[in-house]
């Protein structure tokens, strides 16, 4: 993939660059939205900009996608990939949009490296940002025409909103218009877009957590996060009747229907919203697959989706369950409660299971580190990302 010319050049320049980048990505964002101010209106979240969580996840793709490049030859790593293409075309990212981050990431490279950008060390960094984006570009033009319509937006109105924990609230949605609509498959999610007060738009990503294969009805649940802008605009500032703006469905992380292996499905906080939808297609299917759900919370009122997902265990004959709670204090003596955070030494997991993980990426890194020290192999685990930090969690 990486010509021979370019491999030796990448390969001595990764340290420097690398070094550099969130340097590089601070400039090129300032400079890109000097230059293209309508991309922070429903494109980039403003939120993730202030943080610097955005600039982080960048420096992360490029250096980790070019170390890629030189340590494994003649390959590109698909299941990143296939991850940030899900989350680009639920944003509606589109290949006229490639060249402007490249104009813009290069002349922030050359304004903080200098002179040490030869015409060589450039022509390599340019092979390297288009390997990524012709990758990137390719199989968002195939999930693009996987969908029932061509919208990158369509409208929908609240039907229902309702708090299903402390600081979570499940929003149910009918079609505003007469779009085609896609069905969603178990595990996947909806970028919801909304217009904020300052009239700037601003997009979130949400997993379906319910009516999976409905074509009339999305659901999903949020948890309010006092440092984002769209949570606290869905449970403060809209009600039923209301419309808001919703994606097709991505999401690569999704229940393989033919699948007969155990599964195992780890969650921590509103992690739970890809277990509940799984949980229920599964159990609606009547499943008798062995399947193992750990979930870990602060306590028991903050479990999002609890009455649900509790639901489908029990329609589900070979299903068992583990509730991990920071505080266990009044917890029902009908779970399984083990005080403290989740811990895979205390779990028997089933033999060649797959193992699902989604919640806070600290989460997820531990256990995963333990299903692997456990004997799982990495191949058979899965995660979920939301957020920026899509090549961090890799």
């Amino acid at each position: 993939m990486l010509s021979d010319q370019s491999r030796p050049i990448i390969e001595a320049t990764l340290p420097v660059v690398g070094e550099n980048l969130p340097e590089i990505t601070k400039r090129f964002y300032a400079r890109m939205f000097a230059n293209r101010p309508e991309l922070l209106d429903g494109v980039f979240s403003r939120a993730n900009q202030k943080n610097g969580t955005q600039q982080q996840a960048l420096a992360g793709s490029i250096a980790a996608f070019a170390t890629m490049l030189v340590n494994n030859p003649g390959t590109l790593p698909e299941k990143v990939l296939s991850r940030i293409a899900h989350k680009h075309t639920s944003l509606g990212i589109v290949e006229e949009q490639y060249p402007i981050v490249y104009e813009n990431l290069f002349a922030a490279i050359v304004e903080v490296l200098g002179d040490a950008v030869t015409p060589e060390v450039a022509e390599a960094w340019t092979e390297v940002y288009w390997l990524m984006a012709d990758a990137l570009i390719k199989i968002e033009k195939g999930l693009y025409a996987e969908q029932a319509n061509d919208k990158m937006w369509a409208d929908w109105k609240i039907t229902s909103k309702s708090a299903v924990s402390d600081g979570a609230i499940e929003f149910r949605l009918t079609p505003a218009d007469d779009t085609p609509v896609t069905v969603a498959k178990p595990g996947q999610y909806v970028s919801v877009r909304v217009r904020l007060e300052d009239g700037l738009r601003q997009a979130r990503q949400y997993t379906l957590s319910d009516s999976i294969y409905s074509s009339t009805e999305r659901v999903f649940t949020t948890k309010l996060d006092e440092g984002g802008e769209v949570s606290p605009f869905l449970h403060r500032n809209l009600n039923v009747g209301d419309v808001v703006e919703l994606s097709n469905p991505y999401g690569e992380i999704v229940l393989d229907e033919n699948e007969t292996a155990p599964l195992v499905i780890a969650t921590a906080g509103i992690g739970c919203t890809p277990s509940a939808s799984i949980l229920a297609a599964l159990a609606a299917r009547g499943s008798d697959r062995e399947i193992l759900v750990l979930h870990a919370d602060r306590n028991e009122d903050s479990w999002a989706l609890k009455q649900q997902m509790l639901e489908s265990i029990e329609k589900l004959p070979n299903a068992r369950f583990q509730l991990w709670l920071e505080d266990a204090e009044g917890a029902a003596e009908t779970l399984d409660v083990a005080e403290g955070f989740m811990n895979l030494g205390d779990v028997k997991l089933p033999e060649n299971a797959n193992i699902l993980l989604c919640g806070p990426l600290p989460f997820m890194r531990a256990i995963r580190s333990a299903a692997i020290e456990a004997g799982v192999p990495a191949t058979n685990i899965q995660y979920e990302v939301f957020g920026p930090d899509l090549w961090l969690a890799a």
